[in-house]
């Protein structure tokens, strides 16, 4: 004689999970969905404030020397030392000032990279 078959009590049914997995950051640029497109565009606009903060410092600075001297036309006769103070502001001030600025500009950008960078590589 054979046995009945044995019972098998069904508690839940075997179906895929409802909820989508989540991508990760990069798979949405690569993508280029909405938000990928809304992540690269925040970059881009992290660099181009960056940038127009750092030319807006540069006009001011430099483009007030001029201003400087043609409101007080006596300050372009004056000299130290036998060189005229125009020459000495943009050989002493002026030169390292750019310098400085472009050091810190360039560590701002990069670290505005890394900070995308490691958003990018997580899960």
């Amino acid at each position: 004689m054979t046995s009945p078959p044995q019972r098998v009590r069904v508690i839940r049914t075997r179906r895929p999970s409802r909820t989508p997995r989540r991508r990760t950051v990069r798979e949405e640029i690569v993508d280029e969905s909405r938000l990928g497109s809304t992540y690269v565009n925040s970059l881009r606009r992290a660099q181009l404030q960056l940038s127009l903060g750092t030319l807006a410092l540069g006009v001011a600075t430099l483009g007030a020397l001029p201003v400087i001297f043609a409101l007080a036309p006596a300050a372009r006769r004056v000299s130290v030392l036998g060189l005229p103070v125009a020459w000495l502001l943009l050989g002493v001030l002026v030169y390292p000032g750019v310098v400085l600025v472009a050091r810190w500009y360039v560590r701002a950008t990069e670290r505005l990279e890394a900070e995308f960078s490691d958003l990018v590589s997580r899960r």
